[in-house]
């Protein structure tokens, strides 16, 4: 090629299009190395299709009845690591550029609910939420299991079990179980179902009848 005289109308046509192209490079690669970061999340469930069949291997019966419950007999949060407890390594993991003090406590950061979309800056705002209430796994067969058992659910990071939402939202889910409650945000729905299902089938929980009726629907249409 370089033998051959290119006219010089020609090389001001190649020369525009090579720096479109460039343009067009570098234009992609600010989208992949600058574009909005993926909100972290907690362990990420299986997808409907095997959570569909981890429900329909879940034995349905009633729930019992709160004798004998107390929050005391789930003891959370654990240490995990150093002076950091399970509370704060899922408000690190849940968060945005997340600051912690010299107690591994929250100082800074911003966490996207995605109960309802809301975002805090104030770690105040956020509750750590148990996907499966205490007291519905006491409901469910934990009263029958140990404390040690019980505590490994209560801060279990494994499964999908805890995660960073508005504190009022999750005051206004309790201890509700699918049928009575769902988060307000639509879109996440089929996420919460999936995360349900998957933790009450890790700990071998029961469902109630109006709870799988529910949870039916959801993860169809997913």
């Amino acid at each position: 090629m370089s033998g051959i005289r290119i006219p010089g109308a020609l090389r001001g046509v190649y020369a525009r299009r090579a720096a479109a192209v460039g343009g067009l490079t570098a234009l992609v690669g600010s989208l992949v190395l600058n574009g909005p970061a993926a909100h972290a999340a907690p362990p990420t469930p299986p997808d409907a299709a095997t959570v569909r069949t981890y429900l329909g291997q879940l034995t349905v019966q009633a729930e019992t009845s709160m004798d004998g419950y107390s929050r005391a007999k789930f003891p959370h949060w654990s240490t995990q690591s150093g002076q950091c407890n399970t509370r704060e390594v899922v408000l690190k993991r849940d968060g945005e550029n997340v600051d912690q003090d010299a107690k591994c406590a929250a100082v800074k950061g911003t966490w996207a609910s995605p109960y309802d979309g809301a975002t805090w800056t104030d770690a105040q705002d956020i509750d750590i939420d148990h996907v499966v209430p205490l007291a519905q796994a006491w409901r469910s067969g934990a009263s029958a299991w140990t404390t040690a058992q019980r505590q490994a659910f209560a801060n279990d990071l494994t499964r999908p079990q805890l995660i960073a939402v508005t504190d009022r939202v999750n005051q206004a889910k309790g201890d509700k179980d699918p049928a009575q409650w769902m988060p307000p945000l639509n879109s996440y729905a089929c996420t919460y179902a999936r995360m349900w299902v998957t933790v009450k089938h890790h700990y071998q929980l029961t469902v109630d009848p109006a709870e799988k009726t529910k949870l039916t629907g959801i993860l169809n249409g997913c």
